[in-house]
């Protein structure tokens, strides 16, 4: 049977509607959070027939990943009075940040411009808040906003089905509909584990960032770290200050600039003088203060790129290292700089200038892509190269059909931020549009069925 004929009612009133009948409202907002606390109740049951799945029909938006660009979209739902449910394959928010990261990470941005919507920061934290506290203001985040998403529920395939008119998300354990799909995984889902020549030869060991937490696993071991951007900068540093010795592999240019200048951070200075001047003058006043403050980089082995770095990372994404003390370590000799690898041996790796050296292990700094192609049946949207919306930022928030993209604009959270306010407020249109249509029923707010698998 169709579960979502079966579906009586929706779950929270039209907003216009709500306005003039305040009690209705509270009504519809407890309705929604029923509604949502069903779904979790109904998954944590464990005892159905595998030979079934749970059918869930939802009359709000489905968003598929409970990172800060989940959660920054469902707050910003959940303030116009229109329910969504966050559906998250591993077991708590932030995962990357929980389960990926390294413990000596910071923000790399100062917190004003990292905050997500409707709530700032604590004003008692530092400028750049530390792992632990972006994973309590995270926390507390969603319990602001009453976020409750359904956890160890991985996304087999989402597609629209025409028939229907709704989108058809399957998981692990369910399959939902919904008429919005909001993808909130975004461009660090999976880990990027490039291969080398001769990796299966060295006997040391390798690992991505992704499983790395500190330096004190390779105290008085020679480290080879692969990748020179903010993580391969900031791991090669972690490990000097465990006592190992690192080296980092630097195979492209690439722009390291100092994180303040003037007393201020140098992204916010950055942002402030775009104001005014044109991109490419913003990009040489950074370069001859970095210049000043830094010295020239190519006699370290760090190499500029010719596009300065604000348009470097207009056109290609790409982020500039902002240094917090690796390079001084660079030039004193005490973390040393390689060429590309050309392969690996049993006991260390062949570079490209022909010298070759003996390392006890390797961490692959070498970064993380998007699933989305993995999962969702959809090409017009997404692309299946690189897994991002087709269209650049501004315009990459938005697809037919009722799809959404959060979190893929490759300026961090302060870009997640601004598509998550975007599509709330195109989805609240949506959901006025439909009007009396949306009336609910309270005392059955949701209806599940059963699906053979």
């Amino acid at each position: 049977m169709d579960c979502w004929r079966e579906t009586e009612g929706k779950l929270v009133h039209d907003p216009l509607y709500l306005s003039s009948h305040h009690h209705d409202y509270k009504k519809a907002k407890a309705a929604a959070a029923a509604a949502v606390a069903a779904v979790a109740s109904v998954l944590s049951e464990k005892t159905t027939a595998m030979t079934k799945k749970y059918c869930i029909s939802f009359p709000g938006p489905i968003i598929v990943g409970a990172g800060p660009s989940g959660l920054a979209v469902a707050a910003c739902l959940k303030e116009k009075g229109i329910p969504s449910l966050i559906i998250e394959r591993f077991n708590c928010i932030a995962s990357l940040w929980q389960l990926k990261t390294y413990d000596r990470l910071h923000l790399h941005l100062p917190k004003q411009f990292c905050e997500l919507p409707l709530m700032p920061f604590p004003s008692s934290f530092p400028t750049y808040p530390t792992k632990q506290q972006f994973l309590q203001y995270l926390q507390d985040y969603a319990a602001r906003f009453c976020i409750k998403p359904v956890f160890n529920e991985a996304v087999e395939t989402a597609e629209f089905d025409t028939g229907l008119g709704l989108w058809r998300v399957r998981t692990t354990s369910a399959e939902y509909r919904c008429p919005w799909l909001i993808v909130a995984t975004g461009e660090n889902a999976d880990a990027v584990m490039p291969h080398i020549n001769g990796m299966e030869e060295f006997k040391g060991p390798i690992i991505h960032t992704s499983a790395y937490r500190s330096g004190d696993a390779f105290s008085g071991k020679k480290v080879l770290v692969v990748g020179c951007g903010n993580s391969g900068m900031e791991v090669s540093l972690d490990l000097y200050n465990y006592n190992a010795r690192p080296s980092v592999v630097v195979r492209d240019a690439v722009h390291v600039l100092p994180r303040e200048m003037l007393g201020s951070s140098t992204f916010g200075l950055s942002m402030w003088l775009l104001k005014w001047l044109p991109m490419r003058m913003v990009d040489q006043l950074l370069l001859l203060a970095s210049r000043f403050m830094l010295g020239d980089t190519s006699r370290l082995g760090l190499e500029r790129p010719q596009l300065g770095p604000l348009e470097l990372k207009a056109k290609s994404g790409k982020t500039p290292v902002l240094d917090v003390g690796t390079l001084a370590r660079i030039r004193s000799g005490d973390i040393k700089v390689c060429p590309g690898i050309k392969r690996l041996t049993r006991h260390g790796a062949d570079f490209m200038d022909g010298s070759s050296e003996e390392f006890d292990a390797i961490i692959l700094a070498t970064g993380y892509k998007s699933n989305v192609p993995a999962w969702l049946k959809e090409k017009d949207f997404f692309s299946d190269k690189d897994g991002l919306p087709r269209k650049p930022f501004p315009n990459g928030w938005k697809g037919e059909k009722g799809l959404y993209a959060v979190g893929f604009t490759k300026k961090g959270i302060l870009g997640a931020s601004m598509d998550a306010r975007r599509i709330a407020d195109d989805i609240e249109k949506c959901w006025k549009s439909k009007g009396q249509e949306q009336q609910l029923s309270f005392s059955s707010p949701l209806k599940l069925s059963y699906m053979h698998a």
